[in-house]
Parts: C-alpha cells; structure tokens; sequence
C-alpha cells in the first residue's frame, strides 16, 4: 500500500503540466538523436546538461528530461536500423537484423510498429519491476564481480550459436573476428600497444561508430548495388499495414515479456547494458521457437523483432537501479545522469529513496508517462519515417554513404575513422559473400575488451588462480547455462537427421 501511495504522489509531480511538457518535449528530441547513426542518448543529456542548469530546472525536471531522452533514444534508434539497416548504437544491431528484413519484404509499417509496442511493452514492464524490486535487485547486483561478469559475457558468446543455425563453425569464426578488433589499441592493465601499427588514434581502439556504419550502412549500400545487378534485390517501396493485428500481438506477447524480464535484469548490471540484453534475448527466443530460415522476419514473424525492443527499452529503468540505489552508473548515460546530480548536490545511494522520496517516485511515474508518450507520438508518425523507403535507389544510396561519412566524421574528427569506415564496409560485404554471420562479429567487438578485463581483473585478485572463475553460485550456473546452450544445436541437428532418417525408412 506505501508504494501505491508513493507512486500517487510521483504522478502528482510528473503529471503538472511543467514536467508533462518537459516530458513530451524530450521524447520527441530523444527519438530524433536515436535516428542519426551514431548519435546516442548520452550525447543528447551532455549537450542538454550545460542548458539544463543555464535554465534552472528543478532536480526532478532535470531527471524527467534526462530518462525521456535515455528510453526515448532507443526506439529512435529502431528507425535507422529498420529502414537502413544502420543501427546507431549496439543495442539496435539485432532491430536492424530483423526489423530490415521486414522493410524489405515491404512490411516497414509493421516492423516499426512492432517496435513501438515492443518498447512501451518492455518500459511498462520495467518500470513496473523497478517500483516493486529496486531494493532487492541493489542488493544482488552488487554480488557481481569480475567472475561473475566474465561468466556473464562467456554465456552471451555461447548462446551466438542459436544466431548461426546448425552452421556453429561459421559462428565462432565471426566471434573471432570480432575479438580480434576488439583487443586493438592499448593494453589497459600493462598499457603495451596492440595492433596500432604505430598509429596514436588507433591506440584508443577502433570506434564502436565507425565499426557498425561500416559494417552495415557501407556493407548494405554494396549488397544493394551488387543485388540491383543482379536483379535480385526486392523492392521496398511498400509501406504495408502501420499496425500489428491483435492476433500478432497476442503470439508475441510472452516473446516481450521474456524480453523485458531479461533486458530489466541485464541492465540492474552494473556495466552490462542494453546490447547484451538485446542480443540475449534475441537468443533466448531463437532457442524456445527454433524458427525456420535465418531470422523470423523471413517468415513475416515479429517475434524476433518484438523481444530485443523490448529489452532495450527494459534495460534503461534497470540500469537506473543501481544508479540510485547504489550510486554506481549501469551505463554510460547513467554516468552522465550521476554527474548532473552531483552537480545539483544530489548524493545518490541507499538512503536516497528516503532522503529525496519525491525526485524517485516522480521518476518512476514520469517513466510510465514517459512511455504512453512515446506510443502516442510515434504511432502516427510511422507513416512519416516510412516515406524515406520511398526515396529512390539512384538517390537513397549515396545519401546513405553521405549520412555515414558525416555521423563519423562528426563524431571524431578524424580522417582515418573515414577510411576505416570505407574498408570495415568492404570486409562486411566480403563476410556476407562467404555467408559469415555480422551479428557475432558485433557482439565479439562489444563484448571483447568486457571479457578481458574482467578476467584479468579476477586473475589478478586470485593471484593467478584459475579456480577462482567457478568459486560462485553464480558463475558456475552462468557457464553451465553457457555450455548447455553451446551444446543444444549440436545435439537437436543430430536429432533431426535420426528422424529425417527414420522417416526415409
């Protein structure tokens, strides 16, 4: 009953019509930064935070505003993926995955209404959980050390074998590749050069922005080009139904529902984020509904689409959690979000809920605000971003080239970023030839320098004592779950030829 009270009183915060309209305003702007490749929530709250004091806003003005740009960056970022096959950030990799295949099939209308319901579907649910559970979940997430996490990360790489089909070498050679350029630049434990050839800016590493434009913006404009050809490519200026059926909602529901669950828990994590809940629960659905073809979208599912926005959008309330119950940033943008509070003199911790009950219950319920928002918004709106399908080849393709060397060029200046960009789009199209997987070359990148460093950090508390990696409930269940799901393909393709032979005979 205290918390139905306390969330009463949040409303009563997030419901007058000063924060309202901050609200509305910032889901429009957070879905705007989420369609530019490259430009993600955290460089929207950095430019908004110097405007934000210059301004004066109140504490929980400014934490409405900052939440409505995270979650609504990440349904923006469904726009690029789905028409373009450019996804802005990590998170949207798998919406591109899917949600391209169905622009293509000329269901754009669909697959951006899928994702619309999907993300309020997962912040609704998020929201719902971090009201009820943020304590608790504080107090587990904080159980998570570099043993933990490295089993975490194995887990993940493990279950890319569900995003190959029976092909499981092709998978992990794509994981390798990934982890290849994920370990360029320095050594962040001895500071030794890796793969920098002597090159200052590649000691940073390579830039997520310029790896994914190039695998997918560069690497789609030459499949696009090669298929025209070829006169294979299929037409995509159909826009389709700009809704789902209540019968495709209904098959998807437990799809968002695991991927809520799964995005809420993954974000709690502090550092984990939404591109491992995202491509975690792609798999998860991949194994439960073992789909024919190689993504759902090819047999006009949404399923495969519905579960990862879900996530997405689940993962920014949890990475809330331990930023205000603990004080420690789930994410980059939480980080920024926790240098604003300080700077408002705004200590967030354990007795934050107490100290400052109006600021949390306020947030909470602008997040479910927040939410009907973004459905409301950009339901009718869908017909809008569509009409870029509409563009023509001649003219759609260059312009796609032109928005990729700007986005990174923008981002950093840098000329090289521009010719790797250009050589990582060829590799991409190379990879696509020889029928390797992006997916896991993506995940290896993201997820590379995670498993590396938690690993060195566990050696390094252990003294070199590998024991030390299954000392924990948790890590030893998280590799066990790691192998089975290595394991599964294997033994159900198996499976599959005894029938297919027992049916011959």
């Amino acid at each position: 009953m205290d918390v139905f009270l306390s969330l009463m009183e949040g409303f009563a915060v997030a419901l007058t019509p000063y924060n309202l309209g901050i609200a509305v305003i910032a889901c429009m702007i957070g879905t705007l930064i989420g369609m530019f490749p490259g430009v993600g929530p955290i460089n929207g709250i950095v430019v908004l935070i110097p405007l934000s004091f210059a301004l004066g806003l109140p504490a929980e003005s400014m934490l409405i505003l900052f939440a409505a740009i995270y979650y609504g960056a990440e349904y923006g970022n469904a726009i690029s993926a789905s028409l373009l096959n450019v996804p802005g950030t990590s998170a949207a990799v798998i919406t591109a995955l899917e949600g391209n295949v169905l622009a293509k099939m000329g269901m754009a209308g669909k697959a951006l209404a899928t994702s619309a319901i999907g993300s309020f579907f997962g912040g609704t649910i998020s929201v719902i959980a971090m009201m009820f559970f943020a304590p608790m979940l504080s107090r587990w997430a904080i159980r998570f050390g570099p043993p933990q996490y490295f089993a975490l990360i194995v887990f993940a790489f493990c279950t890319l074998s569900s995003l190959t089909g029976r092909n499981l070498i092709k998978g992990l050679i794509a994981t390798i590749i990934g982890l290849m350029l994920s370990v360029i630049g320095l050594d962040v434990m001895s500071g030794t050069e890796r793969y920098t050839f002597g090159n200052l800016k590649l000691s940073d590493g390579l830039e997520f922005v310029v790896v994914v434009i190039g695998f997918f913006a560069i690497n789609e404009v030459l499949r696009l080009a090669y298929a025209n050809e070829k006169d294979d490519y299929l037409e995509t200026a159909s826009i389709g139904r700009i809704m789902i059926s209540m019968k495709e909602f209904m098959g998807s529901f437990m799809s968002m529902l695991r991927g809520s669950i799964i995005g809420f828990l993954i974000g709690v994590l502090p550092g984990a984020g939404a591109a491992i809940a995202s491509f975690i629960a792609y798999t998860t659905e991949r194994r439960l509904l073992n789909p024919k073809g190689e993504t759902f979208a090819e047999n006009d599912d949404i399923r495969g689409l519905a579960s990862p926005e879900a996530a997405n959008n689940s993962a920014v309330a949890g990475a809330l959690i331990p930023l205000l119950t603990l004080g420690i940033p789930g994410s980059g943008t939480t980080a920024v979000m926790l240098g604003a509070l300080l700077g408002l003199g705004l200590q967030p911790g354990p007795l934050f809920m107490s100290q400052h009950p109006q600021l949390f219950w306020g947030l909470i319920a602008s997040m479910y605000v927040g939410n009907a928002i973004l459905l409301i918004l950009n339901l009718p709106l869908v017909g809008i971003w569509i009409r870029i399908l509409r563009v023509p080849d001649w003219f759609l393709y260059p312009a796609i080239v032109a928005i990729s060397f700007i986005a990174v060029y923008a981002a950093s200046n840098s000329k090289l970023d521009i010719t790797l960009m250009a050589i990582l789009g060829v590799i991409g199209f190379l990879l696509h030839m020889v029928k390797l997987p992006l997916p896991p070359v993506i995940l290896g990148l993201i997820l590379g320098p995670i498993m590396e460093n938690n690993l060195r950090r566990a050696l390094s508390l252990s003294r070199g004592d590998w024991t030390y990696l299954v000392s924990d409930p948790i890590s030893i269940t998280l590799l066990a779950l790691g192998v089975l799901a290595l394991l599964f393909p294997i033994f159900f393709s198996k499976q599959q030829d005894v029938l297919a032979k027992t049916a011959e005979g």
